[in-house]
């Protein structure tokens, strides 16, 4: 877990592919994706589906929510891996992953917009002053990379 741009997709994915263990994305349980365009999940049908993939043998979650229905993720992890990555770096790495995918080097699950653009400028701020905080507060066992 960890903020917006702050590497949490990227070592899921590596962690993944070297593990051989399925991941899954937060943002993915929240939403389906379409090529039309996405549909948030009722809450129903999100618990349903989240508690499907922990109750599966093996998974790697990935994400940055911290809310209620996650929190059986973090009862049933074996290992918690917290990326604490440092503001201003996270703050280049939303503006360059913005570019890359505006010129289609980068895919994303999402429509590059300036309204999202923007909002993670805001989530990463918000992560800084209170997601952080929150996440130290869980008092799980949290190994920062």
């Amino acid at each position: 877990m960890g903020s917006v741009g702050s590497g949490k997709t990227t070592l899921a994915r590596e962690l993944s592919s070297k593990l051989n263990i399925p991941l899954y994305e937060l943002d993915n349980v929240i939403w389906k994706r379409y090529e039309s365009g996405d549909i948030r999940r009722t809450e129903e049908e999100r618990e349903e589906y989240f508690n499907t993939i922990i109750n599966s043998e093996t998974w790697i979650v990935e994400g940055v929510h911290n809310e209620e229905w996650v929190s059986n993720s973090f009862r049933n992890a074996e290992l918690i891996i917290f990326l604490d990555t440092n503001y201003s770096v996270r703050t280049y790495r939303i503006i360059k992953r913005f570019i890359l995918q505006k010129i289609g080097l980068e895919r994303s699950n999402y429509k590059p917009t300036l309204n999202i653009f923007f909002k993670m400028f805001k989530w990463n701020r918000y992560f800084e002053e209170v997601g952080k905080i929150f996440i130290i507060n869980l008092g799980y066992t949290i190994i920062r990379y």
